[in-house]
């Protein structure tokens, strides 16, 4: 069944579509504060279709991603009270919990780690403002993590290049059915 070849040529023509660039700005800005999708998801098939352009890309994310924390650490700081039921709905809590932990013991690695992994970032920056981190160590770690993690992305699309994107083409039915395979695997396990 080719489900995820169909999916996978579908992303890959929205990457080249004329207003990818600002939807990809878009995204980034609103994950890092409220929105769920991590830019990942926009920037990895951008830089694999047009890898002349994969620097630029990261660039573009990793300062819309970087405002876009600002905006989260401006809601922790004004707006807390008001989304706090936000983040217990979503089962935030546990996360927000550990942040503040993270924030007591590191204080600026927490910003940094949480920028360049796959840590709920928004997370982070919300706490970084409820918690009144100093907001200079807070720019200056979210744009070193956030910019190693989508420069790393970036830069593994554009050495890919062409050859990749075939290549993926030709596995991304296997792979997405294996993924799929374990994810069931470890859910029925886990529970």
């Amino acid at each position: 069944m080719k489900l995820f070849s169909a999916l996978y040529s579908r992303v890959m023509q929205w990457s080249r579509h004329k207003y990818a660039t600002y939807w990809l700005a878009l995204v980034s800005f609103t994950e890092s504060s409220c929105f769920l999708v991590p830019p990942d998801v926009m920037l990895a098939p951008m830089s694999l279709a047009k890898p002349h352009k994969a620097w630029f890309y990261a660039g573009l994310t990793t300062v819309a991603s970087v405002v876009g924390g600002l905006f989260g650490y401006l809601i922790g700081t004004f707006a807390f009270d008001m989304i706090q039921p936000w983040l217990v709905s979503l089962n935030y809590m546990h996360a927000y919990e550990l942040a503040e932990s993270w924030f007591a013991q590191w204080g600026f690695w927490a910003i940094f780690l949480a920028g360049f992994t796959p840590i709920p970032y928004k997370i982070f920056t919300i706490a970084s403002g409820a918690l009144g981190m100093a907001l200079i160590p807070f720019i200056i770690g979210s744009t070193i993590g956030r910019g190693l993690r989508f420069f790393l992305v970036a830069g593994l699309m554009r050495w890919g290049g062409e050859d990749l994107e075939t290549k993926l083409h030709l596995w991304v039915d296997r792979i997405g059915w294996a993924t799929i395979v374990l994810i069931g695997m470890v859910y029925f396990i886990v529970r």
